[in-house]
């Protein structure tokens, strides 16, 4: 098989795989996932193949009451919409306070940026969608800044995974 044979079977398996996408993802039957990030419902993943798009990376994150995420480098370009508590961010180690209705806009830098979220409340959950172009496959998952979790969230416990 040459390559351009192969571009054209990844054409046909794409048209398959999207000949009937899913257009709306139900966040209710999607399940919360603990990683070093911290708590995550996913609607849009590079694995989830039957999304009518797969351009872009979507997530929810719940900071329990007093915790925090997970403390991560990478690119950024990321733009998040609080739905729920108040709290703050660290980026690049300057704190921007944030509450339920606003909008957070990470820069995209060359070098990358290193950032964590924190709930201020420590009664009530904090939540925020997370939004950016899925560029995983363009310019692979470092994207040219390095990918790396520097912090695990206190909520995550390492699975015994084989």
């Amino acid at each position: 098989m040459t390559h351009w044979d192969e571009i054209i079977a990844l054409r046909d398996k794409q048209r398959a795989t999207l000949r009937d996408p899913i257009i709306i993802v139900k966040g209710a039957k999607l399940e919360q996932e603990t990683s070093g990030l911290g708590l995550l419902r996913w609607f849009m993943h590079p694995s989830m193949v039957n999304n009518a798009l797969s351009t872009m990376l979507f997530y929810e994150q719940e900071l329990p009451p007093g915790s925090r995420s997970g403390r991560l480098l990478f690119q950024g370009g990321q733009v998040m919409f609080i739905t729920e508590g108040r709290g703050h961010s660290m980026v690049d180690g300057v704190k921007h306070s944030w509450e339920a209705g606003d909008v957070l806009n990470l820069p995209l830098r060359r070098d990358g940026i290193v950032v964590q979220h924190v709930n201020d409340d420590r009664e009530k959950p904090a939540k925020f969608v997370a939004v950016e172009p899925n560029l995983l496959e363009t310019t692979t998952v470092d994207r040219g800044s390095g990918f790396e979790l520097l912090e695990a969230s206190p909520d995550f416990v390492k699975s015994a995974r084989p």
